[in-house]
């Protein structure tokens, strides 16, 4: 996936750039200290991704977004942002997600598996290598094959990953980043940096004190905490 990051603060675009290079399918293409230098790297390097700042001296980002709409393949725009009062604008010219500074990694990888699944990264070689589609995991002395429809949800603690099913609680030595990824065709969803939850088995959503929520899971007897970062798109994915 071709990226370019457009905004007038260096340092934003070193932050940005320093976070992409964790994702081995991203390649970084170009970056621009203002719109009319980013739209030179548009047109040259055909990037399939924007992240895009919005108050820049000169044309701004939404300028930008909207000139874009006219492009026959125009590349899908994320704001990249200190300012949250342009989320409306953002959304009139369909842009993939809505950034706040500074960045936090939790938030930039749900982005990331948005545009992943938007542009079918990685399709062709999934299509290529068919697998079963089971999860490895341990199990006292062997490992265990379960499917993903069984997990209800998953969390880390310490340096564990621990797989919760409705029968047993399994550990797994891949961290939730990496589990996200893998599982990003089921209907997961990161409710906390430290849990995972496979949203069909929602029940409850309680409210907990200062924005912060719990989870009850069915089959499940421990609560799952809720960050307040992610109450809105969780709500939103739950109902109707």
């Amino acid at each position: 996936m071709k990226v370019a990051i457009i905004d007038d603060e260096p340092y934003s675009r070193e932050e940005m750039k320093h976070l992409l290079s964790g994702y081995s399918w991203v390649e970084v293409v170009g970056e621009a200290s203002s719109a009319e230098k980013g739209l030179e790297i548009i047109l040259t390097k055909e990037p399939d991704v924007l992240f895009l700042d919005i108050e820049m001296p000169g044309m701004s980002g939404v300028d930008l977004a909207e000139a874009l709409q006219k492009m026959k393949h125009k590349p899908e725009i994320v704001f990249a942002t200190a300012y949250p009062d342009y989320a409306l604008k953002a959304f009139r010219v369909e842009a993939v997600d809505y950034l706040l500074k500074p960045f936090e990694e939790d938030q930039l990888a749900q982005t990331m598996e948005r545009l992943k699944n938007l542009l079918k990264v990685g399709m062709k070689e999934q299509s290529e290598s068919p697998s079963m589609g089971k999860l490895a995991v341990q199990d006292e002395d062997k490992i265990v094959f379960i499917s993903p429809k069984d997990i209800l949800y998953i969390f880390r603690e310490e340096r564990e990953t621990f797989i919760c099913t409705k029968k047993k609680k399994y550990t797994c030595r891949l961290p939730i980043k990496e589990l996200e990824s893998k599982l990003s065709t089921y209907p997961f969803f990161r409710v906390h940096k430290s849990y995972l939850v496979q949203l069909p088995f929602v029940e409850e959503l309680i409210p907990w004190g200062s924005g912060v929520y719990q989870l009850k899971v069915h089959g499940a007897d421990e609560a799952i905490p809720v960050s307040r970062n992610y109450v809105k798109e969780l709500r939103e994915r739950l109902e109707l």
